[in-house]
């Protein structure tokens, strides 16, 4: 199954997520994490229904371990908001869709 999500690493963030003129969700999971996997249809879901307004990315913390420690993500799933290269937003742990989705409308 094609994720409606991008996936990003150490070597990719600046350029898709800091320097995007769009606000981006970026999902911090890994592969052993159940939360992360099960909001892993959500965060699809969002990309698909958002997608014209915002860009949704995947970062593998297990990959790309610099980005994580930089921005001091200590459990995951974490969800960051960026805008302008800032983050704005910042919630960790699995949650409903709806917040989720209120975490990004909030700075669309």
């Amino acid at each position: 199954v094609m994720s409606a999500a991008q996936d990003v690493t150490d070597q990719t963030f600046d350029s898709v997520v800091l320097k995007s003129s769009v606000p981006v969700l970026v999902d911090f999971w890994a592969p052993w994490c159940g939360p992360c996997k099960a909001m892993g249809p959500s965060v699809d879901k969002l990309a698909t229904e958002l997608g014209a307004s915002i860009k949704v990315v995947k970062i593998n913390t297990d990959e790309s371990q610099d980005v994580a420690a930089n921005l001091s993500i200590t459990s995951i799933p974490t969800f960051m908001v960026f805008k302008g290269g800032k983050m704005v937003a910042r919630q960790m742990g699995a949650m409903p869709y709806d917040k989720l989705k209120a975490l990004v409308a909030a700075h669309l």
